[in-house]
């Protein structure tokens, strides 16, 4: 979350501002160095509407286009909001936000998913994808719930944290593949029961940090249609899509607060 300006120039004394992934010295925090910066891919145009994925630019034309997987097989979401492409540097960044517990940076993260994201028309409750209450415990907190926190503040929607909930605990999908994720996901994802009446008809961002192949946000968007929302959308900080990594492009958006 924003701090308070005057705090800034203590905060700075104590904690001289660097790049959370290389370490080199920046004027002021919560950003990348130019370096670093230029690491970060962004999925490029033109592009499929529903899932990114790259098309050849003799398929531009006026309108949204689809590809030829989401034309055979149409997604059950309304579109994919991915802040970066996964990358060494990405990589860097989630592995550190996530498992080394710099949860400071979940501000960095989120702010480059909110410049993502299309303008949402109306209200949208904004969910993140759940942990098992034992992987939550072992961690201490859930990434995507950070993430989805400020984005929700950003956007003005409001957030919904417990939406959905893990009913059992999954392995760790590292290393499987697409169909052993699907099964291993298979029923593990449901509604809340005290949030259900509020899912019905309602639009909802789904937030999580990295879509892999797709499996996690399948059991999420299968409950929550299953609840009755109307519309969902999904907003990742990192999407693993390597076809489009040939097409991306360094990220050039400023990096200030």
């Amino acid at each position: 979350m924003a701090k308070p300006a005057f705090l800034a120039p203590l905060i700075d004394l104590v904690f001289p501002p660097r790049c959370p992934l290389c370490g080199d010295a920046l004027a002021q925090q919560g950003g990348l160095c130019a370096t670093c910066w230029n690491k970060l891919a962004v999925p490029g145009e033109p592009a499929c509407s529903a899932c990114q994925r790259p098309l050849p630019d003799s398929m531009v034309r006026d309108g949204e286009v689809l590809c030829a997987p989401c034309m055979a097989s149409p997604p059950r979401h309304a579109g994919i909001a991915a802040a970066t492409l996964y990358n060494e540097a990405s990589r860097e960044l989630v592995l550190a936000f996530k498992r080394g517990k710099r949860i400071a940076l979940a501000d960095l993260l989120s702010r480059l998913m909110v410049r993502s994201l299309p303008v949402l028309e109306g209200e949208w409750l904004v969910v993140p994808v759940p942990l098992h209450r034992w992987r939550l415990w072992e961690r201490g907190f859930n990434q995507s719930a950070l993430l989805a926190a400020r984005i929700a503040q950003a956007i003005g929607q409001p957030l919904v944290v417990d939406a959905l909930e893990r009913t059992r605990r999954t392995p760790s999908l590292g290393g499987l593949g697409r169909r052993a994720r699907a099964e291993a996901l298979r029923g593990a994802i449901a509604a809340h029961g005290s949030r259900a009446a509020r899912l019905k008809g309602a639009k909802v961002l789904l937030v999580d940090d990295v879509m892999t192949s797709g499996a996690t946000t399948d059991a999420c968007l299968a409950a929550l249609r299953k609840a009755g929302a109307a519309e969902v959308r999904i907003a990742c900080f990192a999407r693993v899509l390597d076809e489009a990594l040939d097409h991306a492009g360094p990220d050039d958006r400023s990096l200030a607060a």
